[in-house]
């Protein structure tokens, strides 16, 4: 069995007990497990951040979490736009439905970036691919996923935190919903001004 094999099949109670066996060596092993997760599509998002959450408490696990996962993405994409020529790329983004997927990329990059990675579950590391095939630029791209993983990740920890207050009282849930919608709105002006900033550039070439 591979080392990605042993850390999918993690146990809620195994990862628990791992991040705590190696808490003397301070934030490593939570940013590292949330890294990890760029490079390991089955790794389990949920169990890594809520336990992030219950190990290191809200705040700093939620900050473990994002650095590693936001830092993960970014090296992932990185590395894409090094080897984007490459004929094993070029021959997946040739692709009927590869291709037809990229040029909506290439439209809407901030939103797709965004927006997919407010979702816990999901294909992290096509989003990733995909981005740095499309030739998204490195700021935009950073902006996009270290603000829809912040959101994500908030949200995961602040309720793997203490899950049963919120089986007890399910309208807690309500602030969450309200700290997301907002994070939305600004995340539609922040967009909004990288696309203006895009058409000036275009427009002065």
């Amino acid at each position: 069995m591979g080392i990605a094999e042993i850390l999918s099949s993690l146990t809620e109670e195994q990862l628990l007990e791992w991040l705590d066996k190696y808490r003397s060596f301070g934030p490593l092993p939570g940013i590292a497990l949330a890294f990890l997760k760029s490079f390991v599509p089955p790794l389990p998002t949920l169990l890594i951040v809520g336990g992030n959450a219950i190990v290191y408490g809200l705040w700093l696990g939620f900050l473990y979490s994002w650095i590693g996962m936001a830092s993960g993405c970014i090296v992932t994409f990185l590395l894409v736009r090094k080897v984007a020529g490459h004929r094993y790329l070029q021959r997946w983004a040739d692709k009927p439905k590869v291709k037809k997927a990229m040029q909506w990329v290439r439209r809407n990059a901030f939103s797709y970036v965004f927006l997919l990675s407010l979702f816990p579950v999901g294909p992290f590391v096509v989003i990733n691919i995909a981005a740095g095939l499309a030739g998204m630029r490195l700021r935009s791209f950073a902006l996009a996923v270290s603000a829809g993983k912040a959101i994500m990740i908030f949200a995961v920890s602040y309720i793997g935190y203490d899950v049963n207050r919120y089986i007890e009282d399910p309208l807690r849930l309500v602030y969450v919903v309200l700290f997301i919608v907002a994070s939305l709105i600004v995340s539609r002006k922040i967009e909004a001004r990288f696309a203006k900033q895009s058409e000036s550039t275009g427009a002065a070439e």
